[in-house]
């Protein structure tokens, strides 16, 4: 990624590894989830992929030990093997388990609050 769409990004991806299921309507997928961010999430496509790209998503991300960050997300970018979601809807014990594992992270508390202000401007 070039220094000026760095710069861009508002939202630091974080690369993690968890069992990611992705579910719209009665279909379901399994994802290996390749990064997230407070924003949204970026997932290796299933091979037997065949998601409806006008309707929402849901998506379970399994961070172990009983703790699960579910979102509503609509699919942005569907390129060569990865499919890029945009988070709509996130409840409040999710986006909790999610500023978690941002700011583990991050390791910086400041790049975090930059972050969470960033989210609420959006």
């Amino acid at each position: 990624m070039s220094e000026t769409a760095s710069e861009r990004r508002r939202f630091q991806r974080i690369n993690f590894d968890a069992a990611t299921k992705i579910s719209q309507g009665e279909k379901r997928w399994t994802a290996e989830l390749h990064d997230i961010s407070l924003k949204g999430l970026l997932v290796i496509r299933p091979a037997d992929w065949g998601g409806d790209p006008a309707k929402p998503f849901d998506v379970c991300i399994d961070l172990g030990a009983d703790v699960q960050v579910a979102m509503e997300v609509e699919l942005t970018r569907a390129q060569d093997d990865q499919l890029g979601f945009i988070c709509c809807h996130i409840d409040l014990d999710s986006i909790s388990h999610l500023r978690r594992l941002v700011e583990l992270n991050l390791g910086s508390e400041e790049l975090l609050e930059r972050e969470l202000h960033a989210l609420g401007e959006e």
